[in-house]
């Protein structure tokens, strides 16, 4: 049993990888990473988070997540404005909101392919079986 689980373990790490690889690859194309693309998104979902809390959304130490937005900030791409006491708000510009869509379009085709080995229905067992392990599932 032990080592199944090693090799479960190395079977989601994989295909996260190969997941991440080929979107990163094909968000280029739209003049983005990632990165950049997930913390576009993440402030998309929360307008006027804070740092820390975007850095904890998109997996990244704020450390991290400072130096990704600082130079979104300056490809004009998002905007930092202060908020209640200390805290810096974070809100996408309209160049940002445009990049974002590009590459919602580029990520549903991506993973699309990532996916196409499974069924509808299997694609929504997975779904179930990794939100019942990180927590998230309803």
């Amino acid at each position: 049993m032990q080592g199944d689980l090693q090799i479960l373990g190395r079977a989601v790490k994989q295909a996260q990888y190969r997941q991440h690889r080929a979107l990163d690859s094909a968000l280029a194309t739209v003049g983005t990473t990632l990165a950049q693309w997930d913390a576009l998104r993440a402030i998309s979902r929360s307008p006027g988070a804070s740092a820390r809390e975007l850095a904890a959304a998109t997996f990244q130490s704020e450390q991290a997540f400072g130096t990704l937005v600082g130079r979104l900030a300056a490809q004009g791409l998002v905007e930092r404005r202060p908020g209640h006491g200390r805290r810096i708000e974070h809100h996408l510009t309209p160049a940002g909101e445009q990049i974002l869509a590009a590459g919602h379009k580029v990520a549903d085709e991506v993973l699309a392919d990532c996916f196409s080995a499974l069924s509808e229905p299997e694609r929504a067992a997975l779904l179930d079986l990794l939100e019942r392990l990180t927590g998230e599932g309803g």
